[in-house]
C-alpha cells in the first residue's frame, strides 16, 4: 500500500469515527468542570469580601485611619492635598499594603504581580472608595491610576467596561 492510500484509509477511519461520536458526554463533563471552577472562584471572592481591609481595624493602622479618613473624604483623589494626607498616613499604609494583596503596592512589580482575584478586589475597592469621597469619579480615578500604576490601556478598558456593566446590571 502506498502512502497516498494509507492517508486515504486513515482519513476514512477518522470520518467514520466522527459519525458515531456524540459530544453530549464530553460537553456535560466540561460544563460540570467549568461550574466547579466558577464555584471555587466565587468562594475565593466571598472569602475576600469577608476579610477585606480588616487590618484597618487594628493597630498600627486604626489610629491613623481614624484621624485621616474624614480629611481624605473631602479631598480630590490624586490632588496635592490628597497626596499630602497619604504621606502622613505612610506608616499605616505601608503596613496595610503588606497585609492586603489587592493593592499594587503589595507587590514588588505592582499590578504585574497581581492575580485576577487581586484585580477584581482592587477594582471594587476603588468603586467603593470613590463612593466615600464627595468629589470622586470612578472613571477619573481609573485614568489617574492608569498612570500611577502603569496599567495597560487594555486593562483600563476592561475596568471601564466592568463599571458600565455594573451600572447597567446592578444599578450602582
Amino acid at each position: 500500500m502506498n502512502e497516498t492510500s494509507l492517508e486515504k484509509n486513515l482519513s476514512q477511519d477518522v470520518e467514520e469515527d466522527s459519525k458515531n461520536y456524540d459530544c453530549a458526554k464530553d460537553t456535560l463533563l466540561h460544563i460540570k468542570r467549568v461550574s466547579t471552577l466558577i464555584t471555587m472562584a466565587v468562594t475565593e471572592l466571598l472569602e475576600r469580601s469577608n476579610n477585606h481591609d480588616h487590618s484597618k481595624l487594628r493597630e498600627p493602622e486604626k489610629s491613623y485611619f481614624d484621624k485621616y479618613t474624614p480629611m481624605l473624604k473631602d479631598s480630590q483623589y490624586g490632588s496635592e492635598e490628597y497626596n499630602n494626607f497619604l504621606k502622613k498616613l505612610k506608616p499605616a499604609l505601608d503596613h496595610h499594603y503588606s497585609k492586603n494583596s489587592h493593592h499594587p503596592e503589595h507587590y514588588e512589580n505592582g499590578v504585574d504581580g497581581m492575580n485576577l482575584f487581586d484585580i477584581i478586589e482592587m477594582l471594587l475597592d476603588w468603586v467603593a472608595a470613590s463612593e466615600r469621597h464627595s468629589k470622586a469619579d470612578i472613571f477619573k480615578s481609573i485614568d489617574y491610576n492608569k498612570e500611577r500604576f502603569k496599567m495597560s490601556e487594555q486593562l483600563v478598558n476592561i475596568f471601564k467596561n466592568t463599571i458600565n456593566f455594573m451600572r447597567e446590571r446592578f444599578i450602582i
